[in-house]
């Protein structure tokens, strides 16, 4: 399968969910109340032990983790629950869910004297149809048996009257499940506008139907348009609310105006996309889905805009009362590379994720003048950079050999060097184009995105293992050592460089060069004509070195000339294709476990051995061969779908020997709100660049014991899977992937933004200054 199908075959799925999404409006008729959801029956066959009996209607489902149980006047170790199905959930990521009949149960011992108590019971589930309910927690009175010289009728006779709800003061289970009124569709329940409010804010209305309210702390807003960001948005005064799972929230009930200031870069007028994405509930009802209102506006020119490269906010209004901030705001006012922060009070997960992010630095996008040329330069140099990062260093193995195989002439240079270029700029074209689309519909992606799907890591696995084949004579594709990769159909040289330089860009997915970050930044929030000429040029770096091979004689003539050495560097060559086939099985194993791993390796072993019948059988003439080998092949194949079945291995204990903790954005707010230093890491396996930098720096004595000697906290996010928090954290960074480092001072002033390529001195300076205060 060649790599134009890998990518369209992505993009036809990114389509089919965005398709299914659209077909997924649900008819709230057809939605059933939550006691006939989820039907509940709760009795205690004996006095050590309740049981709990949901019979749940097809098309319904329940989350293990959002259920519990306790009885005053029962003392239980805790709600006993079986292993439910393995899922990955849109909300709340790797969780267990049951369907069609659920039993749990509470062990415990009841007091002495009791003929009952009160169960307070707690669960949550959702419906295919895209719906979920909120958090439910219901009353039961069940009665208890009678000790051993009672009366068995008795205990039968409470346990009728606890479920019909009749003769005790205490709910009964049909009380408890009363109906519930049908909800509304999301776009009546929330009605959603905006305008401009002048050149430097936009005025965002949003309107809950009665019986609804919106959450504050679950929303985000995204301004597209060349050089205008938006800022942190500035909401009035809600109504306190505690909920059952997220503590204390603000909502709001009745109609509500937010202001969205504007970051920009230029002070001339310009349309813009906004996109709002948001959560709200029905009293007493459903939890919807996040929902996401995209709407175009005209914005005029500012008037406070003064200076290229300075992002402007604009004043408050009259009767703002923005949510407390932290002492980093007083800092970020004067600082044009930090955006307006708020922090709410008790913040949800998603919310604390945007919290922290907001309170460190935030660079605006394109530093160099904040303008499209400085963002070409940017892209170019990182492009070129791009050449010394290991993971491109088997494309340029390749390439090594196929410019060696032109045997001097000056036009198979440029041959190579075009069509190579070719090749590159394309994928980059379209890498970058598809990830702005995906984007576009909501997606959480960032540079590097293709990797977190298992699918796309096995297959590039059995790609780079198949060129390693290839080099060490397991079989043929073409005459000429240029032609190693043909595997695009054609077994002429232009084909193989085509495809090399295709494979270059897809390899070198996993690394971000120097100035790589804010030229991608700026593509991520231009225009899709700014964006597209972003990463052209950051394909026209990686390949300029060989266009400069193959243009500049000079360079040409230092070629080494053909000769039998060819034959030795090319099976050598095939070496460092089967150490990256490695590392890709290793990141498979990570993201799906150490039973994908296993079925690929098969696989690729399965492969091997197609494509050795095949090249054994070639010249002996027959059909019979052929089929054979093209059948082991398409078997060979299998593993790459089947990879996706495995569920994610279950996540290790985060902390290690350097003493990190894993990334959760609650408890970055709470270290922070404690005057605590923190060092945040986000990271991934499949990021080359990442493990380069741990190996190097991180992982080593000196930073542990700078770690131990300031008390600083070691904060690491793992992004090898998609995980919406630590997307919000890149995005309100504007970093458009891993790695991002962030050193937060003691003191709640901004963080700090370290390189990409990180050194020993710089990481261990930064968290001295994290430590005495964020003074620089």
């Amino acid at each position: 399968m060649g790599i134009a199908v890998w990518w369209r075959a992505l993009a036809l799925g990114a389509l089919a969910v965005v398709a299914g999404g659209a077909q997924a409006a649900v008819d709230m008729d057809d939605l059933l109340p939550v006691d006939e959801a989820f039907a509940l029956r709760v009795h205690a066959p004996d006095r050590e032990r309740i049981e709990f009996d949901w019979t749940i209607a097809e098309g319904y489902y329940l989350y293990r983790h959002r259920m519990g149980a306790e009885a005053e006047g029962f003392p239980a170790d805790g709600l006993q629950l079986p292993d439910g199905k393995r899922h990955v959930d849109e909300f709340f990521g790797e969780v267990e869910t049951y369907r069609g009949r659920m039993r749990a149960a509470l062990p415990g011992n009841a007091a002495d004297g009791r003929e009952q108590v009160v169960v307070r019971v707690r669960f949550q589930g959702c419906a295919d149809a895209g719906i979920c309910y909120p958090p439910q927690t219901r009353e039961v009175s069940v009665a208890l048996p009678a000790g051993p010289t009672a009366s068995g009728r008795a205990g039968f006779a409470a346990l009728g009257r606890s479920l019909l709800g009749a003769g005790t003061a205490s709910r009964g289970v049909a009380d408890a499940l009363r109906p519930q009124a049908l909800p509304l569709p999301e776009a009546q329940a929330f009605g959603f506008d905006a305008i401009a409010d002048g050149g430097d804010r936009l005025l965002l209305r949003f309107v809950p139907a009665p019986g609804y309210y919106l959450y504050r702390d679950r929303s985000g807003f995204t301004v597209r348009g060349e050089g205008i960001t938006a800022g942190s948005p500035r909401w009035p005064a809600g109504v306190d609310h505690h909920d059952e799972h997220f503590g204390n929230v603000v909502v709001y009930f009745d109609p509500v105006e937010v202001a969205l200031p504007l970051q920009r870069l230029h002070g001339d007028a310009t349309t813009v996309a906004l996109t709002a994405t948001f959560q709200g509930c029905q009293a007493d009802g459903i939890c919807y889905p996040p929902m996401t209102r995209t709407v175009e506006i005209a914005v005029p020119a500012s008037g406070t805009w003064s200076a290229p490269g300075e992002a402007t906010t604009a004043p408050p209004l009259p009767g703002d009362e923005p949510a407390p901030a932290s002492a980093a705001d007083d800092d970020a006012a004067g600082d044009p590379d930090n955006a307006i922060r708020e922090t709410p009070p008790a913040p949800t997960a998603a919310a604390a994720a945007t919290e922290a992010a907001e309170a460190g630095t935030v660079a605006t996008p394109a530093r160099a003048g904040g303008s499209l040329a400085g963002a070409l330069l940017l892209a170019l140099l990182g492009g070129l950079l791009l050449n010394l990062m290991p993971c491109v260093l088997p494309i340029l193995s390749l390439k090594v050999v196929g410019l060696a195989s032109s045997g001097g002439s000056r036009a198979s240079a440029r041959r190579h060097a075009l069509w190579y270029t070719a090749g590159v700029l394309v994928a980059f074209a379209a890498v970058g184009l598809l990830a702005l689309g995906l984007r576009a519909t909501g997606q959480a992606l960032g540079w590097g995105f293709q990797l977190q799907q298992p699918w796309f890591v096995a297959a590039l696995a059995y790609l780079v293992f198949a060129v390693g084949l290839a080099l060490s004579g397991v079989f043929t594709l073409g005459g000429s050592i240029g032609g190693v990769a043909q595997s695009l159909g054609s077994r002429t040289g232009p084909a193989g460089d085509f495809f090399t330089g295709v494979l270059a860009c897809v390899v070198a997915s996993p690394c971000i060069a120097p100035f790589m970050g804010g030229a991608l930044a700026f593509a991520f929030a231009s225009s899709g004509v700014a964006a597209l000429g972003v990463f052209l040029a950051l394909g026209l770096g990686l390949a300029l070195p060989f266009l400069l091979v193959g243009f500049v004689p000079a360079l040409a003539d230092r070629l080494p000339r053909p000769g039998p050495w060819m034959e030795t560097l090319k099976q050598a060559m095939a070496f460092p294709m089967y150490l990256t086939a490695v590392w890709l099985v290793w990141v498979l194993g990570r993201q799906r476990g150490v039973d994908a791993m296993a079925l690929v390796i098969a696989g690729l072993a399965l492969l091997a051995l197609a494509l050795w019948w095949f090249e054994r059988q070639r010249w002996t003439g027959g059909r019979a061969a052929p089929a054979l080998a093209l059948l082991l092949a398409l078997a060979a194949l299998w593993p790459v779908a089947g990879v996706e079945r495995f569920a994610p291995p279950a996540p290790a204990d985060a902390a290690d020997d350097s003493g990190a903790v894993a990334y959760s954005a609650e408890r970055l707010a709470t270290l922070r709100a404690a005057g605590t230093p923190v060092f945040v890491n986000m990271t991934a396996d499949w990021c080359v660049t990442c493990k380069a930098n741990e190996r190097r720096v991180l992982s080593r004595e000196p930073f542990r014991d700078a770690l131990a000697a300031t008390g600083t906290v070691y904060m690491v996010g793992d992004w090898t899977h998609t995980d919406a928090a630590i997307t919000a954290f890149l995005d309100q960074h504007r970093a458009v992937g891993v790695p991002l480092y962030v050193a937060y001072p003691a003191d709640g002033g901004p963080g700090e933004v370290l390189p990409t390529l990180l050194t020993e001195s710089a990481t261990l300076a930064a968290v001295a200054r994290a430590a005495a205060g964020g003074a620089r």
